[in-house]
């Protein structure tokens, strides 16, 4: 059901100072403009590695769940794994009747990639937060 890793999630205070950081230190790639998702809190960057994808996320403002895990974190860190799944409402459905708890209100709402996504509990995978997204078509 799990399919491969899409991306890490790392939390930051600013993305575009986290890219050349990135960049500098492990030859990271820019992999496009910084953006803003309002409707979950947070402006993202990609960067490219040789071998996957680094999400930087920073808040939009105090009530972000970014903020809040800065709060936490003052420096930052890895804030979760995304994983890709064929079809998003089945993986839900597993991951509940696995025991899995579904984040929000169950229902997949539209990530950074375009996609459905949706996030399971971090106490169901050792204190990591885990992203399932829908399998961008194409791929």
């Amino acid at each position: 059901m799990i399919g491969c890793i899409n991306h890490i999630g790392i939390a930051t205070r600013d993305v575009e100072q986290a890219a050349e950081n990135w960049a500098k230190i492990y030859g990271a790639i820019d992999a496009g403009d910084a953006f803003d998702l309002p409707e979950q809190g947070v402006r993202v960057k990609f960067i490219n590695l040789p071998n996957g994808q680094l999400e930087l996320i920073a808040p939009l403002g105090e009530n972000s769940p970014i903020e809040k895990f800065l709060q936490r974190h003052p420096s930052g860190g890895q804030h979760h794994i995304c994983f890709e799944v064929d079809d998003i409402l089945q993986a839900r459905d597993e991951m509940i009747n696995r025991g899995a708890k579904v984040l929000g209100n169950g229902e997949p709402r539209i990530g950074a990639h375009g996609v459905p996504v949706i996030f399971i509990h971090p106490e169901n995978s050792g204190g990591v937060l885990v992203e399932l997204m829908q399998k961008p078509t194409g791929d």
